[in-house]
C-alpha cells in the first residue's frame, strides 16, 4: 500500500497535533528536558492546529501524507520570517516537515517537501543535532548560510538556517 498526499481539513487537526507531538518525541526527546511533553504542551499543539486549519490562508501551503486512512506525515510552508528585525533572505519558508519514524524511507518526506515548496528558492531552520533531517535537506539543494539561533523553548537545540 502506498501513501497519498492531500490538503488537510479541519477534521484532521487532532491527528496532526498528535503526530506533531509524536514526531518531536521521536526526533528530540534526548535533547529536551524531562517533562517537556506536558499536557500543556500537547494541548498547545491541538490549539495551534485547530487555529491554523480554521484560518485558511492562501499564502500558506500544508500537506499531509496519508496511508490506510492514517496521517503519517505533514509539511507546512509559507511566507519567510526574519529574525531580529532582519529581512529574510528568501520569500518562502518551510515551517515544518515531519514523518512518523515508522515511515522513514518511504518517500513520504520527499513528496511532502515537493508538494509545499516545489523546487524554488526557500529557507528553513533545522536542528543541528538532527543529522537525518540535515542530510535530507542537503539532498534537496539546501545549504547552511552560517546563521544560527538557540531555540528559546528548547535551549539544548541549536537551529541552523539553510537556503536554496
Amino acid at each position: 500500500m502506498t501513501f497519498s498526499i492531500r490538503s488537510p481539513e479541519l477534521s484532521d487537526a487532532a491527528a496532526l497535533a498528535e503526530l506533531h507531538v509524536a514526531t518531536w518525541k521521536e526526533a528530540y526527546t534526548h535533547l529536551l528536558p524531562a517533562g517537556y511533553f506536558s499536557q500543556e504542551y500537547i494541548d498547545g499543539r491541538h490549539r495551534m492546529w485547530n487555529r491554523v486549519l480554521s484560518d485558511a490562508r492562501t499564502d500558506m501551503t500544508i500537506a499531509v501524507a496519508e496511508l490506510g486512512g492514517q496521517i503519517i506525515g505533514f509539511a507546512w510552508a509559507g511566507p519567510a520570517m526574519g529574525i531580529d528585525q532582519q529581512d529574510p533572505p528568501r520569500d518562502r519558508q518551510l515551517y515544518a516537515i515531519y514523518v512518523s519514524a515508522a515511515h522513514y524511507g518511504t518517500g513520504a518526506g520527499q513528496a511532502l517537501l515537493d508538494e509545499v515548496l516545489g523546487e524554488g528558492p526557500a529557507m528553513l531552520w533545522v536542528a543541528k543535532e538532527n543529522p537525518r533531517a540535515t542530510a535530507f535537506y542537503l539532498r534537496n539543494g539546501f545549504r547552511f548560510d552560517g546563521v544560527e539561533q538557540i531555540d528559546p523553548h528548547a535551549p539544548m537545540i541549536t537551529d541552523a538556517r539553510m537556503l536554496r
